[in-house]
C-alpha cells in the first residue's frame, strides 16, 4: 500500500476543492494554511508545461514553506528535485514549482514575461494590490490542457489588510461566490462580456485538529496576547489587526441611530448654526481625497460628504486636472444640501502652492475661485488629534462621527498601519489620502483627550457669537 504522504483536513480539502478562480484562505492563525498552499500547488504537475509560482514578500519568509516542500515533495515524488540557487522544484514529467518574492515594488518586473499556470500568494495582506494585479497578468497557461487559477491565504493587519477586505471579506459573506463582470473589446470593434468568481474561505485554529491534539496549549498562547492580536490570530476578526493605527475604531450598524459606540452614522440634515470645513489632499498618479466636516456647538465633528478621486482600484488616481477638481468641489457644494449656500472653510495640503516654476494647484484651483488656506502638516500632532476624536467618552460618544455615505473613509483611515521604521507614524505606502484631509481639519479644530468619565457639555446658547464658538488654539484647556 502506497504511503500517505499528507492529507487534508476537512476545512482545507473545502478550500482545495473550490472551483473559483480566486480564492483566500484563512483569516485566523494555525488554520493550516500554507500546508494547503504547498499541496495544492501539486495538483497540475503530471502535465509537463505546468509552472507554478508560489510567493512571499521576502525571501526568507519563504523558508518556512521551502521546508515543507522539502518534507512533502521528495515522499509524493521521490525523483522531484529542488534546485537552490534558482529556487525551483522540476518533476519527473517537466513540471515546475517556483518560488518568488517581491520585497519592492519593481522586484515585479523579475515576472515581466512569464507565464505561470498556477499563482499562489501565502499572506497575501502583505501584498499592495498593484502587485496582486501585475502578477494575475502572469496568470495564464503554458500549454493545453491546464487549469489556471489563484490561490491565497491571509490573516487580518499588515499593508495589504485594507484592499484584501474589500476584495475577500467585505464584498460578500464567507463561502458565498463573488462575481465579477469584465467588458473588452476585440480590434474588429466588437463588444466582449465575461464574468469571473472570487471567494473567502474562512479557517481558524480551531479548523486545524492536529495542531490541536499536537499543540494543545495553542489556544491558549493566542487568547494570552493584546486585545487586536488576539482578535485577529484567534478569532480572525477583519476589524481588529497587529500594526493597527486607529484600534479605537468602531463600526456597529446597530447604534447607527443611537450613535453609541460608534463612529459610523446614518446620515442627517445639519443644522444652519454649524461651521463647516473642506479639507483636501491632492492626488494624481494617486488619489486625490476632499473630506466635508460639520462642527457642532460642542465641537464634535462629522464627516458628510467625500470626493475621492480613485478609479475603482485602490490607491490610484483617476489623474484630473486641478480645475477639474475644483469644478466639481463647486458643483458638489453647490448640489448637497448640506453644503448648499454654506460659508465653507476649506484647508488644503500645503504641498498645492509649490510651483517649481509652474502655476501651482492651488493657483490652478483659485481660477475657478476655489480657495485652500495651507493646513499644518505637523504628521505627530496630527494622528493625536485623530486619536483623540476617535476616542470614546464614558457614555460610549466620541468626538468624531463618519456619515455612512462615506464608504471610502470606512474602507481606508481604519485599515492604516504604524510605519515598521518610524514606530509613531503611519505607512505612507498605504492609502492615507483621506486620513491626510482629515489631520489639516483636525489641526484646525483641535482639542485635548477625551475624559472617559461621563462629559457634561457645554449647553447651546442663542447669547454664544460665532467669534466666541470658533475656538483658539488652546482653547480646548477651558472648563465649561
Amino acid at each position: 500500500m502506497a504511503e500517505i504522504v499528507w492529507k487534508p483536513q476537512e476545512r482545507q480539502a473545502v478550500f482545495m476543492a473550490r472551483p473559483e478562480y480566486e480564492a483566500l484562505y484563512g483569516g485566523a492563525a494555525g488554520g493550516g494554511k500554507s500546508d494547503a498552499l504547498v499541496i495544492e500547488a501539486l495538483r497540475q504537475v503530471h502535465i509537463p508545461w505546468y509552472k507554478a509560482l508560489i510567493l512571499r514578500k521576502t525571501f526568507p519568509q519563504l523558508r518556512e514553506l521551502i521546508d515543507k516542500t522539502l518534507n512533502y515533495y521528495p515522499r509524493a515524488y521521490p525523483k522531484a528535485r529542488y534546485n537552490g540557487s534558482n529556487h525551483t522544484w522540476r518533476f519527473p514529467s517537466g513540471a515546475q514549482i517556483v518560488f518568488g518574492s517581491m520585497n519592492r515594488p519593481q522586484d515585479k518586473i523579475q515576472y515581466q514575461g512569464q507565464a505561470y499556470d498556477f499563482i499562489a500568494f501565502d499572506e497575501l495582506t502583505h501584498f499592495t494590490q498593484e502587485e496582486y494585479e501585475y502578477l494575475k497578468s502572469r496568470n495564464r497557461p503554458n500549454g493545453a490542457g491546464t487549469r489556471v487559477y489563484m490561490r491565497s491565504t491571509a490573516n487580518p493587519g499588515n499593508i495589504g489588510h485594507g484592499w484584501v477586505k474589500e476584495r475577500f471579506i467585505t464584498a460578500a459573506p464567507p463561502m458565498q461566490p463573488i462575481t465579477e463582470e469584465a467588458v473588452w473589446y476585440t480590434p474588429d470593434g466588437k463588444k466582449h462580456t465575461g464574468q469571473q468568481q472570487r471567494i473567502f474561505v474562512p479557517s481558524s485554529v480551531f479548523d486545524n485538529k492536529i495542531l490541536m491534539e499536537n499543540d494543545p496549549l495553542y489556544v491558549q498562547r493566542l487568547a494570552s496576547m493584546p486585545e487586536a492580536e488576539r482578535n485577529a490570530l484567534l478569532y480572525g476578526n477583519w476589524d481588529s489587526f497587529e500594526g493597527q493605527v486607529f484600534t479605537e475604531w468602531k463600526n456597529d450598524r446597530e447604534h447607527y441611530l443611537d450613535r453609541k459606540n460608534t463612529h459610523v452614522i446614518e446620515p442627517f440634515r445639519i443644522p444652519e448654526d454649524w461651521v463647516i470645513w473642506c479639507g483636501l489632499d491632492w492626488g494624481y498618479s494617486r488619489p486625490f481625497s476632499v473630506g466635508w466636516y460639520a462642527v457642532d456647538r460642542n465641537r464634535r465633528m462629522y464627516h458628510i460628504r467625500e470626493f475621492y478621486g480613485c478609479n475603482g482600484t485602490p490607491n490610484r488616481g483617476v489623474m484630473w486636472e486641478p480645475t477639474k477638481v475644483a469644478q466639481e468641489i463647486r458643483r458638489i457644494e453647490a448640489d448637497d444640501p448640506n453644503l448648499r449656500g454654506r460659508d465653507i472653510h476649506r484647508v488644503g495640503d500645503p504641498a498645492i502652492w509649490q510651483s517649481d516654476g509652474t502655476e501651482s494647484v492651488g493657483a490652478l484651483m483659485e481660477r475657478e475661485r476655489v480657495y485652500f488656506e495651507k493646513g499644518d502638516h505637523a504628521r505627530i500632532n496630527g494622528k493625536m488629534q485623530i486619536h483623540h476624536r476617535l476616542a470614546f467618552d464614558g457614555d460610549g460618544v466620541p468626538m468624531l462621527y463618519v456619515f455612512d455615505t462615506c464608504k471610502n473613509f470606512i474602507r481606508t483611515v481604519p485599515s492604516l498601519v504604524y510605519d515598521q521604521t518610524d514606530v509613531e507614524d503611519i505607512d505612507t505606502d498605504g492609502e492615507d489620502h483621506i486620513y491626510d484631509q482629515l489631520r489639516y481639519v483636525c489641526m484646525r479644530n483641535p482639542i485635548g483627550p477625551r475624559d472617559m468619565g461621563h462629559i457634561v457639555e457645554r449647553p447651546y446658547s442663542p447669547l454664544d457669537t460665532e467669534d466666541e464658538y470658533r475656538p483658539s488654539r488652546y482653547a480646548f484647556y477651558q472648563t465649561y
